[in-house]
């Protein structure tokens, strides 16, 4: 198990220095801004939707390793996704993060690239970090524009 954590631990340290998508978009058609006031992240979620699907997905900001891997991640894994699919990925995302029921009987797929993340639900301040860009992501496909802040969610 401890080469597990440790290929887990590599690629969140990855993709918090190299993150993927960190950029600005020419066009997206929605945004929406996330911050975690208690560890600093700040971050805005760029989607391109064509066709009821997330065509690109990008996003700018600064934080923590956690903050910055997730966001890296999560916009690798809804590219390609209808908005449905990427709400029902997000909504697995916080169980396996949180511990929540259910969490332990996902189907596989993009949900276990995203298992590096996992282990933070042993840290509830973490699950933030983790879930910010989410919750961001989630709120620019269903309020274009909005800002999220993690006072304001549950663990």
């Amino acid at each position: 198990m401890s080469d597990l954590s440790d290929l887990y631990q590599e690629l969140i340290l990855d993709h918090s220095r190299s993150p993927r998508n960190l950029r600005r978009p020419s066009n997206p058609t929605a945004s929406a801004k996330g911050d975690n006031p208690l560890c600093g992240d700040k971050i805005t979620v760029f989607l391109t939707l064509e066709g009821g699907r997330v065509a690109d997905a990008a996003f700018e900001g600064r934080g923590c390793a956690i903050s910055m891997a997730s966001a890296s991640l999560m916009t690798d894994a809804v590219k390609g996704k209808t908005v449905e699919e990427a709400e029902a990925l997000f909504q697995k995302f916080q169980a396996m993060v949180t511990g929540k029921s259910g969490a332990g009987n996902h189907d596989g797929g993009e949900i276990d690239r995203l298992s590096a993340l996992s282990g933070v639900q042993a840290y509830p301040m973490r699950v933030k970090c983790a879930t910010l860009c989410w919750h961001t992501m989630s709120s620019a496909l269903a309020h274009p524009g909005a800002t999220v802040s993690t006072e304001k969610l549950e663990a």
